[in-house]
């Protein structure tokens, strides 16, 4: 029996207005793994009889609007299956949830961020909004420079330069004298075909000229400054550090 056709009879198995939800949902949309040998299954009543194989979730309050369909099979939307999910996978996991319903189209960050803005204090929520934060949050350029500056003094490496033309783009930070250049980006994964393009021209030229580049995102600069200063003050040493002689045949 094929995976859609396990669905579907566990729906039709459990209630007339059931649904597949959760995990499953997830695995139906494309966004997440399903829990082996259990399909999740929400329904708007309870005192649904329990059936082996099948984890029930009683919701009286889902609202229709939540509830579509997919090649024939009853399944809460992509944000409902987002908030559900939340609840019980990993960060990590729910990270690549959403980076997969962006790659499918299924939903973008800013429309689900405004989706979660209209959904407060809701279940899973906070999960949501503070994965997708990672990778949308945004400084402006004098918050970006004022919370990197001592980053950077205190990996041993106080800024030179900060949005200089180099090789023809514009960077954040550049320490000539280092030859290195640091750049920032607050919209991670959701990048169009044009926008990869420059990104990948502009790693090009640097590498190029010989530069080494370093990327961090606006989060980091702000919420995980311990990593970004171990990294910055590693690349300073190996980029300080003389070469090694090479050793003459005996």
């Amino acid at each position: 029996m094929t995976p859609e056709r396990r669905w579907m009879v566990a729906v039709l198995a459990c209630a007339e207005d059931a649904c597949l939800s959760h995990r499953s949902a997830g695995a139906l949309w494309g966004i997440a793994k399903e829990e082996p040998a259990r399909i999740d299954v929400t329904v708007r009543r309870h005192g649904a009889a329990k059936r082996p194989g099948i984890r029930l979730h009683t919701r009286a309050a889902l609202p229709r609007s939540q509830v579509t369909t997919r090649n024939g099979i009853p399944l809460t939307t992509p944000i409902q299956t987002l908030l559900d999910i939340a609840l019980e996978v990993t960060p990590r996991e729910l990270e690549r949830s959403v980076n997969n319903a962006d790659k499918l189209d299924l939903i973008d960050p800013e429309r689900l961020r405004r989706a979660l803005a209209a959904r407060p204090g809701e279940p899973g929520v906070k999960q949501l909004r503070t994965v997708l934060d990672k990778h949308t949050f945004r400084l402006s350029d004098s918050e970006l420079e004022i919370l990197f500056r001592p980053i950077a003094a205190a990996a041993g490496i106080p800024v030179e330069l900060t949005k200089q033309i180099v090789n023809g783009f514009e960077v954040d930070f550049y320490w000539p004298s280092l030859r290195l250049v640091v750049e920032t980006d607050g919209w991670r994964y959701h990048r169009t075909p044009a926008a990869q393009t420059r990104d990948a021209r502009r790693d090009n030229a640097h590498v190029a000229s010989g530069l080494t580049r370093l990327r961090f995102t606006h989060w980091q600069v702000k919420h995980e400054r311990a990593y970004v200063g171990r990294i910055l003050s590693r690349t300073a040493a190996s980029l300080t550090r003389p070469p090694d002689r090479a050793v003459a045949p005996s």
